[in-house]
């Protein structure tokens, strides 16, 4: 690693991959507390929401140990079989590689997911407030629109409410927006906040087609962070897809790879 490049930060016990571990029982458990209901398959589980069938985010295999991934695609068409998609998220990178030719053959897509810890300095100053779910439905609605123009408007009715559910993930839920000068959102995010493991979620950030450009999507993210360090979450992390730009967006706002997750799908 040559002295410009960015390292990992530590955790307590000076080892990247406590501070990964750590990430990653914190996003196992917040799949556990949001699905209505599990299913153990060997190295993990299956969360699962019948309010909101139609969200792969609601309704996938989650695999946070050893398995075996020759078997694990047949093991997953076993437990989704009531669903009209397949979604696996795999949180250990190799045991992520080693699933790539199985899932290929099944007929899954494969993307990675770079899991972000900030290690800049602290916002001193945020902008955006906490709102409740009634003010966000209309522009995630919107958003989801512009997203996916094809889809049906019950996929978008599914993928706007499953919101909801978010809410038993952590001890603490917030939805923060930055709003426009006629105080509608412009901007909006997820945060979730563990204060007594020290660990924050920042989730779903997304600008209104309108607001691009503006920077909203700094205020919600400038207070995301002010929030969580206030809340006493040092750990302060976030996932983005490793080929697309909002990944160098965050890197330069302070955020550094720490490790990668796979995910694979099949409609």
């Amino acid at each position: 690693m040559s002295p410009a490049e960015p390292r990992p930060p530590r955790a307590p016990d000076g080892s990247a991959d406590a501070e990964l571990r750590r990430i990653h029982a914190f996003v196992a458990a917040f799949t556990r507390r949001k699905a209505r209901r599990t299913v153990e398959v060997p190295g993990g589980f299956a969360a699962l929401d019948d309010a909101y069938a139609l969200s792969r985010g609601d309704n996938h295999v989650l695999i946070e140990g050893p398995t075996d991934p020759g078997a694990l695609p047949a093991r997953v068409d076993e437990v989704l079989s009531h669903l009209p998609h397949r979604a696996v998220y795999v949180l250990d990178a190799a045991t992520g590689e080693a699933c790539r030719e199985p899932f290929a053959r099944a007929g899954y897509a494969c993307a990675t997911v770079v899991l972000m810890r900030h290690t800049g300095p602290v916002p001193e100053l945020g902008g955006a407030r906490e709102v409740e779910l009634a003010a966000l439905r209309e522009p995630v609605a919107e958003s989801w629109r512009r997203f996916l123009p094809d889809v049906p408007q019950d996929v978008v009715h599914c993928l706007v409410e499953r919101r909801e559910a978010r809410r038993r993930g952590a001890p603490d839920v917030r939805f923060l927006a930055s709003h426009d000068e006629w105080g509608q959102p412009a901007s909006w995010a997820d945060l979730y906040l563990d204060p007594d493991s020290g660990l924050a979620q920042i989730e779903d950030l997304v600008t209104a087609g309108s607001h691009l450009g503006q920077g909203h999507a700094g205020v919600v993210l400038d207070t995301a962070l002010r929030t969580a360090a206030e809340a006493g979450c040092p750990t302060r992390f976030l996932a983005a897809l490793a080929d697309d730009w909002p990944r160098h967006w965050y890197e330069r706002r302070g955020f550094v790879p720490v490790g990668s997750v796979h995910c694979f799908e099949r409609a």
